[in-house]
């Protein structure tokens, strides 16, 4: 071989490994995008075990961020009515319908596949709305309701007439911030006298993962707890600890960050 072909063959060579060094780090590009994408699909349909008819969200950290992040997801193929049984501020995102009639949701879910229903109360909010529950769950497939006021605070113990949760929900989800942990309780509690009196002890105790999970076991007023607000090593490792001591199937994660998985 003369040495202009021999110069020919090494630098097709070195061209060919080139080639299938390129190709091989885009493979790991997009592989390596697909299972972020994965890792970050929350998926709370599958998760949550979300089934048709009525979600109750009840607890503290998180209920207004999940319930429209169910409402996304869901209505991909689906039609869903967001609403409160308390109290919440009316979306920007969706039609809002004011104490609309039957016929004025089914007009309005033709032309979006989520809309929020409520009635006019104080402060600018939305109450509970006009129509029965039972009605909303036949016009819609899926009927996702805020249950519950914290007053913004991650823990939450319930008075007597808490939380409101429709007759015909299907399931109780309970949000719990892990933020609440390593705060006294007079900190981290929407009604910090009856968390810390049902547990015995005082309002300036520093809630623990162990106090958190007995608090959530003494009202059992939940079918599956989600532990929301988890960014840190020592987060995760408190919720994966508060999971451990449930009789439920519970899930970890962050809500506003994209990510969550189940434990139990």
């Amino acid at each position: 071989m003369s040495t202009q072909n021999h110069a020919f063959a090494h630098d097709e060579t070195y061209s060919l490994k080139i080639r299938r060094c390129l190709t091989f780090l885009m493979l790991r590009v997009i592989l390596k995008t697909e299972y972020r994408k994965e890792e970050c699909c929350l998926n709370l349909r599958k998760k949550l075990e979300i089934r048709p008819g009525v979600t109750a969200l009840i607890g503290g950290g998180g209920k207004t961020t999940c319930m429209y992040a169910l409402a996304q997801e869901l209505s991909a193929d689906a039609k869903v009515i967001v609403c409160t049984s308390t109290h919440i501020f009316p979306p920007e995102h969706l039609p809002c319908l004011v104490s609309p009639e039957v016929e004025e949701v089914r007009q309005a879910l033709l032309r979006k596949n989520t809309v929020c229903i409520g009635t006019n109360s104080k402060e600018g909010k939305f109450g509970a709305p006009n129509l029965p529950f039972s009605v909303l769950a036949e016009l819609a497939d899926y009927v996702i309701v805020e249950a519950d006021g914290s007053r913004g605070r991650p823990l939450k113990a319930h008075a007597s007439h808490e939380p409101v949760i429709p007759e015909n929900a299907d399931q109780a989800i309970l949000l719990l911030g892990i933020s609440g942990i390593g705060k006294s309780i007079l900190e981290a509690a929407h009604r910090p006298e009856l968390y810390s009196e049902r547990l015995g002890v005082s309002p300036d105790t520093i809630v623990t993962p162990e106090l958190a999970a007995e608090y959530l076991k003494l009202e059992n007023l939940h079918t599956k707890v989600l532990i929301n607000q988890v960014e840190t090593p020592q987060q995760r490792a408190d919720a994966e600890a508060i999971a451990r001591l449930l009789n439920c199937s519970v899930c970890t994660g962050a809500l506003q960050k994209g990510w969550l998985e189940c434990l139990y």
